[in-house]
Formats: structure tokens, C-alpha cells, sequence
């Protein structure tokens, strides 16, 4: 496996890691080892030194999961090990969106470079990973700390979780993030290259 460089400051953005999204409400989804690999990058950049951004949506709809006072409001309990340098409140799908401004945030900390990572796939993360690329941020989407769910379109027909994954991977990389593994992502973290 070629070394990647992940930059020294570089600020992992943990996106919407939250008990709701383990509701059927949803439907079916992919990747069931999503949080595992999240908790894997979690720590990996925890134990160098790197910042994480922790990223909690609060749904405007009181039927949703996610609305505030609901169990699957909370963050995963595998994210409670390790304190965030952020956290960021929103109630639309980009991250770069919410309270704190986590633009102001991380230009204020001299960071230039995001690893986004969480729930889902081609909502909240896609459009992070968009806006970020979009404000000049080097992004690194890691698609196998990520997960979606099956969705029907307007002419009615159902594309897979699977079939989402791999549009958003194949609209993001090389244009708007370059889209990594875990294993990439934690292999160029050991080797300590710098950006």
C-alpha cells in the first residue's frame, strides 16, 4: 500500500456519529463495520496529536431520530473516549453550516486540510466534503467510515445504499476530496509523512 501524507494538522470531522441513525426509521443501509472504522480513525488521530471535530445534527422535525431530547440524538458512545477540539450543532446537511462556524474555527487554528468521515454517505458528508473543497480546504473523504441508506427517486426507482456509495465516491474524488479507505488513512498516519 503507497503512504499517503496526512498533514500534521490535519482535523478529522467525525459527521453525525449518532444513536438515531441505528433506528429502522431509516431503511436499509450499507457498511455495517462503519463504526468501527470511525472509532479506528477516532483514535488514531486522538493518540498524534490531530484534532477531531465532532458534528451532531438537530432535526428541526420532532418525528425524527435525530430531533434534540430524542435517544438518538446522542453521540455514539464510542465518541465519548475522546474529547473533541469542536463541536459543531447543525440542522442542515453541511457541517460548514452549523454553530460553531467551523470555517472561522479551523482557519483560526491554521488548518488547511479536513478527513471527513460519518453519516451519512451522500447527505451531510458529501456535502461537507463539497463545501470544504469548495472553500479551498484539502479533503480526504474516507468512504469506508462512512454509511448510507437505500433511496427512491422521482421516477420511483430504489438505488442501493451500495449504488449511493459509489456515485458520491465517484462525483467526489479528484474533484471536490480525494476519497481514501480506513486502512489508507490510518497507514499514512503511522508513517508520520509530512503534508
Amino acid at each position: 500500500m503507497t503512504r499517503l501524507p496526512i498533514g500534521a494538522d490535519a482535523a478529522l470531522v467525525v459527521i453525525d456519529v449518532q444513536e438515531g441513525f441505528d433506528e429502522p426509521w431509516w431503511g436499509p443501509r450499507d457498511n455495517p463495520d462503519c463504526d468501527e472504522h470511525v472509532a479506528a480513525l477516532v483514535g488514531a488521530f486522538a493518540a498524534s496529536g490531530r484534532p477531531l471535530v465532532y458534528v451532531q445534527h438537530s432535526s428541526l422535525s420532532p418525528e425524527s431520530p435525530l430531533f434534540p431530547g430524542q435517544p438518538g440524538h446522542a453521540l455514539k458512545d464510542y465518541l465519548e473516549g475522546f474529547e473533541p477540539a469542536l463541536l459543531v450543532t447543525k440542522q442542515v446537511n453541511s457541517a460548514f453550516h452549523g454553530s460553531p462556524d467551523l470555517d472561522a474555527w479551523l482557519r483560526g487554528e491554521g488548518i488547511g486540510e479536513i478527513v471527513v468521515c460519518g453519516i451519512t454517505i451522500n447527505h451531510c458528508c458529501e456535502t461537507t466534503a463539497r463545501v470544504g473543497g469548495n472553500l479551498g480546504y484539502a479533503v480526504t473523504f474516507v468512504l469506508d467510515a462512512t454509511h448510507t441508506f437505500d433511496r427512491t427517486g422521482p421516477d420511483g426507482t430504489t438505488m442501493s445504499a451500495a449504488e449511493l456509495a459509489r456515485a458520491t465516491a465517484t462525483s467526489l474524488h479528484g474533484e471536490f476530496a480525494t476519497v481514501l479507505s480506513t486502512a489508507e488513512v490510518l497507514d499514512a498516519l503511522a508513517g508520520g509523512l509530512p503534508a
